[in-house]
C-alpha cells in the first residue's frame, strides 16, 4: 500500500472521528435505536437464521440489543473473538450473554474461551462496524485489517452499520478490502449495486 493511500485513510478517520465527537452520546443512542428499528423491518434480518454481531465501541452503532433479541427468538448468534496465536478474529457462537461474554484483547466484549467457533461462511447475515462507508459498499476500518480478514470467508449478506456522519463520498480502497452488500444508517438503507 502506498503511503499516499495510508495518509488518505488516516485523514478520513480523523475527519469522521471529529464529526462523531460533535454528536453527544444521547444522540448516538437515539440514532442507534433508529438503525436497529430499521434493520428489524428488513427481509435480510427477518430471513436470517444466523447472524454475526459486533460488540460496539462508544462511537459505533449499538447493535447489542439486537443480539439479545436474536438469542431470545432462536436465531444463531455469533460474535468475533480475538485469537492471539493467529493474530486475527474468529467467529464464535454465543448462547448466554451474562455468562459467556468477557473483556477481550482490546477491551472489547467478546465470547469467552468456552464458546465454540462457527464458520464465517455459514452465517446468513454479518453486521459490520466501520469508521466510514461509501454508497458503493466500501468500508474504512480502524486500520489493522482484522475485519477484512474475518469477512474474506463470509458468504452471507454483509451490512455496514453506520451513523449518517459516517457516510462519505468515496473510501480509498485496496484489493483485499471487502465490500458491503448493504449500508444501513438511521435515515436510509442502501442496497449496493452488484
Amino acid at each position: 500500500m502506498t503511503s499516499d493511500l495510508n495518509e488518505q485513510k488516516a485523514a478520513l478517520r480523523k475527519q469522521i472521528r471529529a464529526a462523531l465527537q460533535k454528536n453527544p452520546p444521547a444522540a448516538r443512542a437515539v440514532a442507534s435505536g433508529q438503525v436497529r428499528a430499521q434493520l428489524k423491518e428488513q427481509a435480510v434480518w427477518k430471513n436470517a437464521e444466523s447472524v454475526l454481531f459486533f460488540a460496539p465501541l462508544p462511537d459505533e452503532v449499538d447493535v447489542w440489543p439486537l443480539l439479545e433479541e436474536a438469542l431470545t427468538t432462536g436465531k444463531t448468534a455469533a460474535l468475533p473473538r480475538f485469537d492471539p496465536q493467529g493474530q486475527n478474529y474468529v467467529t464464535c457462537r454465543v448462547h448466554d450473554l451474562r455468562r459467556e461474554i468477557v473483556a477481550g484483547q482490546f477491551g472489547i466484549r467478546e465470547p469467552g474461551n468456552g464458546c465454540g467457533e462457527i464458520a464465517p461462511h455459514s452465517l446468513d447475515l454479518i453486521l459490520v462496524p466501520g469508521v466510514a462507508f461509501d454508497l458503493a459498499g466500501h468500508r474504512l476500518g480502524r486500520g489493522r485489517g482484522f475485519y477484512d480478514r474475518l469477512l474474506a470467508d463470509a458468504r452471507g449478506i454483509k451490512c455496514g452499520m453506520a451513523f449518517d456522519e459516517q457516510i462519505v463520498e468515496a473510501i480509498p480502497v485496496e484489493p483485499l478490502d471487502v465490500r458491503m452488500d448493504f449500508i444501513l444508517t438511521p435515515t436510509r438503507l442502501v442496497k449496493v449495486a452488484g
